[in-house]
């Protein structure tokens, strides 16, 4: 088996509040819209996000209504955390953790996207 990760799609409440998120503060350029599914450039891997309704029809799978528990976080590498952090704080992003050197030598911050997601700013490890 020969598994490769192409899209992670994040299941939001306000399609046009989390697309200003996205887009407009943390500045990732849209890759393609399709009614309420919308896919952002990050690299190799698509970020998208789709309403919890469109989701709950397309898929008939069991949507719950809010993110009422963390069981993951999506991970943003940037050359600058502490600036990175200022500069989302300035434009009124949630910070949940401050930057903090880890013992493995990597600075990681953490946000909240507008659904509470769990977004993770660090350095590089390479």
């Amino acid at each position: 088996m020969n598994l490769k990760m192409r899209y992670v799609i994040l299941y939001v409440a306000d399609q046009e509040k989390s697309k200003r998120f996205y887009k407009d503060i943390l500045g990732l350029p849209v890759r393609g819209e399709h009614g309420t599914y919308i896919e952002f450039e990050t690299g190799s891997t698509i970020l998208a996000i789709n309403t919890r309704d469109s989701v709950k029809e397309i898929t008939g799978l069991p949507i719950p209504e809010n993110n009422s528990s963390q069981t993951f976080e999506i991970g943003f590498v940037v050359d600058d955390v502490k600036g990175t952090i200022e500069s989302l704080r300035k434009r009124d992003v949630e910070i949940l953790v401050e930057p903090i050197e880890k013992p493995w030598g990597q600075v990681v911050a953490y946000v909240a996207d507008p659904d509470g997601h769990y977004i993770e700013i660090c350095s590089s490890l390479d």
